[in-house]
């Protein structure tokens, strides 16, 4: 069976996400790196692959996905290893509603308003900054509400839900903002801390 390629760039969170989900699995693959941001563009023959001209893409045995939530849960269903997943509804559905509120509120807040703004705009848009810090908090607010009892967000099993949110996490925690605003919330930032010492978490981390 062919190793499965795994498209994009080692800065993405979403990348660092399946990277994370294959990782766990113990799956080997390839990294073809793709820079989307490159001053040449997004190359033609990406876009056979994503028609978005978003990372990460996928491909396995001739089998092609793009959107990372497909990704991982291909990846986990496919492959041997530990379930990334809850073999009851209750705990799918949770892990599912982690993810969408991460997509939905916490990605564009904390990594782009925040965290990019902070680290490449000169100057950055205070502003901006503001609105996705209070957003930011919110979705900390929620993530606290939503985990269960135990080291990880649905318990004692680490779930793809964990491997959304730790890179979401970690690209907000390269400014002092992000870092502030995660040690209010205790259980957070101790889940944080647990997720940060897996070697499969440093291994997908980007070098600079």
């Amino acid at each position: 069976m062919a190793k499965p390629i795994l498209y994009g760039a080692d800065y993405s969170v979403y990348v660092r996400i399946a990277r994370l989900a294959l990782e766990e699995k113990g799956v080997d693959y390839e990294l073809l790196p793709l820079d989307i941001f490159a001053p040449e563009g997004i190359p033609a023959w990406y876009l056979e692959l994503h028609p978005f001209g978003r990372i990460p893409a996928f491909e396995h045995d001739g089998f092609r996905l793009f959107e990372t939530g497909a990704i991982t849960r291909y990846v986990d269903e496919a492959f041997d290893g530990p379930a990334l997943q809850s073999a009851d509804a209750h705990g799918r559905a949770r892990m599912n509603q982690i993810i969408g509120t991460l997509d939905a509120y916490g990605y564009r807040a904390m990594v782009w308003d925040v965290a990019v703004e902070r680290l490449e705009k000169m100057p950055p848009d205070e502003a901006l900054i503001a609105g996705g810090l209070r957003r930011a908090e919110t979705v900390l607010k929620v993530l606290t509400s939503l985990k269960a009892r135990g080291p990880w967000l649905l318990g004692e099993q680490l779930t793809l839900a964990d491997l959304h949110a730790a890179p979401i996490i970690a690209y907000f925690l390269k400014v002092e903002e992000g870092r502030d605003l995660l040690a209010r919330f205790a259980e957070m930032r101790d889940w944080y801390a647990r997720i940060a010492e897996r070697l499969t978490f440093m291994n997908t981390e980007k070098v600079a």
